[in-house]
């Protein structure tokens, strides 16, 4: 999407999920600007949004993942990222909220 990405990794309980991010967005950002796949330098907004799931949901949210393009037709970045808050039930201050492009 040109608004965000999802990413689903299996991680080892010693890696840190900020470490993980920190080095994608780095790395990711590096090959983007490297290869000049944009106009002007990219980089990535601070923060991002991480939720753990079952090793049984792996089929289901590879599914959703690759069904983006779809289900953004009816619901906006913002919508969806408020309501994965609220499902896996995340206290939140607005204020501390990415910048949604709408």
């Amino acid at each position: 999407m040109p608004d965000h990405t999802h990413v689903l990794v299996g991680l080892k309980p010693e890696i840190a999920v900020s470490d993980l991010v920190r080095d994608i967005k780095a790395i990711s950002s590096k090959f983007i600007n490297d290869n000049k796949w944009i106009n002007g330098k990219f980089n990535w907004q601070e923060g991002f949004g991480a939720f753990s799931y079952s090793r049984s949901q792996i089929n289901a949210v590879i599914k959703y993942i690759q069904s983006q393009e779809n289900h953004h037709r009816k619901r906006s970045f913002k919508e969806e990222y408020l309501e994965f808050l609220k499902k896996f039930e995340v206290k939140y201050d607005d204020k501390y909220l990415f910048e949604f492009i709408e």
